[in-house]
């Protein structure tokens, strides 16, 4: 039975915006309660921008891969003339799902109920006994072909869709944010390609905790993370490796910047640092030459996160870095699952695309150290958020707000507020004040 929101759905989620604006405290009943999450379907994830697919992935004619938003699947495929498509996937004929692969290549889509045949394209091309069934005129095969998303834009190899028609562009929904994703997206001309496919797997856990954490919590790594420390994965000095660094919100999202040695550059190959300082701007390579800083992890809103890290392989080995893009998938109240893509740039050696992807997969593939780490707090969380005392419990998310000025525009060349430190809750507040935006005042692209 779906749990529909009522009047006093909208009074608790005035009450706790109110109260983050107010004290910096957040209504832990928000992380688990069933009205709330058909709330966050009908006004956050029924009118942005979702991530689906990364180009790489369909690289060739007739290639697909099955996505979907909430529970809306979608096919996205590339046409024989190259261009991509993203189809719901039901047939307008008596609503079957038409595929039903994960993944694959094909010229055209036969529904399994009745025949109809439809190109990758989403072209209704042949109905079985067509005249016998519907006259000598036949169906009307563009009334019957399939539909498209109301919406589909790329940014810079990224697949979203929207099912609001009215959104706004993607670039003007991702805004500020653009200058700062350019540090995992464009280290290279070349562009990225994924890594094998995507890693999904479930998790009895609230969609947000994931996508808060990514946006700014560098405070839980000096406890949660320290068994990866103790045992060697992580080459830190101190637990306290995140503690200082540069938190950054921009537009609807955000980002943590990490710092490393200088001219250490996360110990990518020199070919890549070298590509990635002739390809960012001047004010970009500022950050990297003179602050020795990178972005570690960063939340496009509401589910598209970012991370940008390094981590041995082998004992006594050097660190290896790794990018993982990851989409937190809600699939209930309180339940989520989770899509995590390994990336590495195109041009890179073979040889660091094998080890890279093997970083990743340690550390945050589905059984990686630290994924098992974060997985433990954010579904206990979830889990004491569903009961009744969580409806009067307020949880911290003051950290930051009595002591830390944002650093001066003039100081910082990024555009969006910067703050100069990562023990610091700005980014998960933003994160917060957005989500309430969202689902109390409605979305007109402001």
């Amino acid at each position: 039975m779906i749990e529909q929101p009522t009047q006093g759905t909208y009074e608790i989620l005035q009450d706790a915006r109110q109260t983050l604006e107010e004290e910096g405290k957040l209504l832990a009943k928000v992380y688990n309660e069933p009205s709330i999450f058909e709330l966050e379907a009908k006004k956050i994830f029924s009118k942005t921008w979702i991530f689906l697919a990364h180009e790489s992935e369909i690289p060739w004619p007739g290639d697909y891969v099955l996505r979907r938003i909430i529970n809306d699947s979608f096919i996205v495929t590339r046409d024989e003339d190259g261009e991509i498509h993203v189809l719901f996937n039901m047939c307008k004929h008596r609503g079957m799902q038409l595929c039903r692969s994960d993944a694959g290549n094909a010229s055209h889509f036969r529904c399994p109920y009745h025949g109809y045949t439809f190109s990758n394209t989403g072209k209704l091309q042949g109905v079985p006994f067509e005249k016998e069934a519907y006259g000598p005129e036949g169906l009307d095969k563009d009334e019957y072909s399939m539909t498209a998303a109301p919406k589909m834009e790329i940014y810079k190899g990224l697949i979203f869709a929207s099912l609001n028609p009215d959104v706004p562009p993607l670039e003007e929904y991702i805004g500020d944010m653009g200058w700062y994703l350019d540090f995992y997206l464009e280290k290279s001309p070349a562009g990225l390609e994924v890594i094998g496919a995507p890693q999904r797997w479930i998790m009895p856990a609230d969609w947000k905790l994931a996508a808060e954490n990514f946006i700014g919590d560098g405070y839980h790594t000096q406890s949660t993370h320290m068994s990866t420390i103790k045992a060697g994965i992580m080459r830190v000095k101190s637990p306290a490796y995140l503690k200082e660094g540069v938190q950054i919100t921009a537009s609807k999202h955000g980002c943590l910047f990490m710092g490393f040695p200088p001219g250490n550059y996360f110990n990518y190959p020199q070919s890549i640092v070298d590509s990635m300082l002739e390809n960012l701007n001047e004010e970009q390579v500022e950050v990297l030459k003179e602050n020795s800083i990178m972005p570690l992890n960063a939340t496009v809103f509401p589910n598209l996160s970012f991370l940008h890290s390094s981590m041995a392989i082998e004992a006594e080995g050097q660190s290896i870095p790794y990018f993982t893009l990851r989409i937190w998938q809600p699939i209930g109240a309180g339940k989520m699952e989770i899509w995590s893509w390994c990336l590495v740039e195109q041009d890179a050696p073979e040889e660091f695309k094998k080890n890279s992807n093997r970083a990743f997969l340690t550390t945050f593939g589905a059984s990686g150290t630290l994924e098992q780490d974060d997985a433990e707090n954010w579904s206990g969380q979830t889990r004491v958020g569903a009961g009744e005392m969580a409806a009067q419990h307020y949880l911290n998310y003051s950290a930051g707000s009595a002591h830390v000025e944002p650093i001066p525009e003039d100081e910082w060349p990024g555009p969006g507020t910067a703050y100069p430190k990562n023990y610091v809750d700005f980014a998960q507040r933003h994160f917060w004040q957005t989500y309430f935006h969202f689902l109390l005042d409605g979305y007109n692209g402001s």
